[in-house]
């Protein structure tokens, strides 16, 4: 059944000339059938120079909306509309506008971890992996960080000229991995090195031998003459861990690390989204060319 379905998604998506685009935390099934897997950096830009005519988003709400914000000529289809982020949820355009209101001038750096509406609002975006040169950018000694409180402060041990103005959101399923669950596998594992993802708790990083994005967690492991690693971030990362690091072991830090949302799509969503053309991602013009803005403004700053 499951090979069937497998099929008819693949020959949907050539008849639809489709592109496939999950995030490293989907389930191991989706990330498999995928056209490419990546953060939100990578597939924002996959989003934005993309040939295809019709993008089948597997990640939540927001990927979703910052690909039909790059990409306005394009039908973008989300399997699962229901999957939001509760981090995104944490601040709306309504509050980061009282917010820019008290502090009248400093730019604002926004994680996408955030609504269209919020980009809208922002002089530019960022992603974990490339917000501390999206930081060093700004030639401001001030700036307002939303809305992720541990990724800015993370950002901010490097550049301590900058002042920060943090927003006290979250990341729900990163703020459940504890020290002690961390000091736990440590002791189980010794001799395992501990990486983690920028979005968690200040102390469980200071635990950490590296501390990136889940696209440096791939390359870092690929690298790494170790063999064996705790990883601080969704399970969903795992499954490419292994593919790409057969010989390697990969031990999850906390089994806490699961995200509802990004386990929501199955290949059954794909293939009924590929079938009825919906559910259909937009953004209101209006709020859509600011949001790219900001988008493009993060996208022009090179990468390594």
């Amino acid at each position: 059944m499951q090979d069937e379905i497998r099929q008819q998604i693949k020959e949907l998506l050539k008849e639809q000339n489709g592109l496939l685009l999950a995030h490293n935390y989907m389930r191991d099934e989706v990330q498999e059938i995928a056209d490419i897997t990546g953060d939100s950096l990578a597939l924002s830009i996959e989003a934005s120079k993309t040939g295809a005519d019709v993008i089948l988003f597997c990640g939540v709400h927001f990927m979703a909306e910052s690909a039909a914000i790059l990409s306005p000529g394009k039908k973008v289809l989300l399997p699962r509309p229901d999957a939001g982020c509760p981090m995104a949820d944490m601040v709306t355009a309504e509050e980061l506008e009282l917010l820019k209101s008290r502090h009248p001038g400093v730019p604002v750096v926004t994680y996408v971890n955030s609504s269209a509406e919020v980009k809208a609002h922002s002089d530019i975006c960022c992603t974990s992996a490339n917000a501390l040169k999206v930081v060093r950018s700004l030639k401001e000694d001030e700036l307002i960080f939303v809305p992720d409180r541990n990724l800015g402060r993370w950002i901010a041990k490097f550049v301590p000229e900058k002042k920060f103005i943090f927003w006290e959101g979250f990341c729900p399923t990163h703020e459940r991995m504890t020290v002690s669950a961390v000091l736990q596998k440590k002791s189980e594992h010794p001799g395992a090195l501990f990486i983690c993802h920028p979005e968690s708790a200040p102390e469980v990083s200071e635990l950490a031998d590296h501390v990136c994005s889940t696209s440096g967690m791939y390359d870092y492991c690929r690298t790494s003459p170790a063999n064996k690693f705790i990883i601080g971030t969704e399970v969903g990362i795992i499954y490419k861990l292994r593919l790409e690091n057969p010989t390697k072991e990969f031990i999850l830090a906390s089994p806490a690390l699961f995200c509802p949302n990004m386990k929501l799509t199955s290949l059954e969503d794909i293939l009924l989204s590929l079938q009825t053309m919906t559910p259909v991602i937009s953004v209101q013009e209006v709020i859509r060319i600011r949001a790219k803005v900001a988008l493009d403004r993060m996208l022009a700053i090179p990468r390594d």
